[in-house]
């Protein structure tokens, strides 16, 4: 009563609700997760490519291998989530685990030893992302767990994604907090970045685990799920649809990170130290809009939501693109709007999950989150090792050199800016269309969950009739 616990269950708030306390908690949880995905797919391409030499199409064709490979590894990670039974639950022990996993990974991808080729990037890295997987796997799939109701799964995961975002927001605002000292954008000041990172998971992981509950949702017992059930699983219409829709959600902004520096420092004409305060504005507007979202999610729903942010990516990135070189500060208006539009997709896309694992738990009578939340994951990462291994080959073939210091000729620039403009409009577009003819709305799930509810009602009074006499239709012995 009143004091810290690991129970699985919790009383829950009136009307479901998290208490604010405990929300914020768990939501810092989400930081060091999204400091990997922005230094991942920002940063450290342009470190390995820069400062260690490694050329463009052997990086892209790296990274993407290492993407790829890591798909399978989340899809049975999640799959062994689902199964996993421990006193703390059954997601929060794995995203506790990505602590040790992800200090040591950290470590090693951020202070490669002189000569670090591409061997020691396969290992490295590999395990960097199996590091990612945990914490955001692990993280989202327990989101799902802390409520049953359609908008306050809305509102979670507004402000996991507003936090997340906040840490972001305080990388990239390294270079005025500490004087020039630390600049994300510069090679030097990689190995300072790993520490920050592993620093700011040892704080918010313990928090999240400590304060925050995992609540053991109601299922409708069922016989054990084949390979073939697996399988259907993905095809299932809203997943299906989820998961195409991500897909091409993450490849629109995705197509940007790998390139960003490269664009805004060659291609628009500003510093190394304005570079990253750009994108301060991008990700600072995520803080403000994914709490916004997720209210107005609760007022359109969830899919027409996210249709309403594709449209309005596609202006402002058209704007964006049309604003004039070497002005900063309209330039980070423009940074501002992109990044308040994008913040809506990957939040409000995991809340939808969650309302497909409430179906699917209905359906089949299993806890499927870890694989639901695995797949979405997937398409992530497939989507961002397919943008690498396209953009930077692209480049290469333009003539475009990635080594710090280098001189670009006027064709190779116009080949970097044709890369950033086209594709993230019309990949976002296509994702927004995916979700057209999506049934399972705010009224669908109210109806999931009162079945569910009255499935488990069931259940408790069975045990109760069993501890007290013979159930009926069963002989006494």
């Amino acid at each position: 009563m009143g004091g810290i616990h690991l129970s699985t269950t919790a009383t829950a708030a009136p009307a479901d609700r998290l208490a604010f306390p405990r929300l914020l908690a768990f939501s810092a949880g989400s930081i060091p997760g999204y400091l990997l995905v922005g230094i991942m797919g920002v940063y450290l391409p342009r470190f390995y490519a820069g400062h260690l030499g490694i050329g463009l199409l052997q990086l892209g064709a790296t990274i993407a291998l290492i993407r790829l490979a890591d798909i399978f590894i989340d899809l049975a990670l999640g799959i062994v989530m689902d199964k996993t039974k421990t006193p703390i639950g059954r997601y929060r022990a794995w995203y506790l685990l990505g602590l040790p996993v992800v200090a040591l990974a950290v470590f090693k991808v951020f202070n490669p030893p002189e000569g670090a080729g591409v061997p020691y990037l396969l290992v490295w890295y590999t395990l960097l992302y199996v590091a990612y997987s945990l914490l955001v796997l692990g993280h989202s799939a327990w989101a799902g767990t802390l409520t049953p109701n359609y908008n306050e799964r809305s509102r979670i995961f507004g402000w996991m994604m507003g936090l997340a975002l906040v840490g972001n927001v305080t990388i990239n605002a390294l270079p005025f907090l500490t004087g020039g000292a630390i600049n994300p954008a510069k090679s030097e000041s990689i190995p300072m970045i790993g520490w920050i990172i592993i620093a700011a998971a040892a704080i918010t992981i313990p928090l999240a685990v400590l304060m925050a509950p995992e609540r053991r949702p109601p299922v409708a017992h069922k016989e054990k799920l084949s390979l073939r059930d697996y399988t259907s699983i993905v095809v299932r219409p809203s997943m299906l649809r989820l998961i195409l829709a991500d897909l091409f959600l993450t490849l629109g902004p995705g197509t940007t990170a790998p390139m960003y520096i490269f664009f805004f420092h060659d291609a628009k004409k500003f510093s190394l130290t304005q570079v990253p305060t750009l994108l301060i504005f991008y990700v600072a507007a995520g803080v403000i809009g994914a709490p916004l979202w997720g209210r107005l999610a609760q007022k359109l729903g969830k899919h027409r939501t996210i249709q309403v942010a594709c449209v309005l990516y596609a202006i402002s990135q058209s704007i964006l693109m049309a604003l004039p070189a070497g002005d900063f500060w309209l330039t980070a208006v423009g940074m501002f709007a992109v990044g308040g539009v994008a913040s809506a997709f990957v939040l409000l896309i995991r809340a939808m999950v969650a309302d497909v694992a409430d179906e699917l738990r209905l359906d089949t009578g299993r806890e499927r989150s870890g694989v639901l939340f695995a797949l979405v994951t997937m398409t992530q990462k497939f989507g961002t090792s397919i943008t690498i291994s396209i953009v930077y080959p692209i480049l290469a073939f333009v003539g475009y050199n990635a080594k710090d210091g280098a001189v670009n000729t006027d064709h190779a620039i116009w080949g970097l800016e044709m890369c950033y403009l086209f594709a993230p409009v019309i990949l976002v577009i296509v994702g927004g269309v995916c979700l057209f003819g999506y049934n399972l709305t705010a009224e669908r799930h109210s109806e999931i969950r009162a079945q569910l509810e009255a499935l488990a009602a069931k259940d408790v009074d069975a045990a109760g009739e069993s501890m007290t006499g013979p159930v009926e239709g069963v002989p006494a012995r």
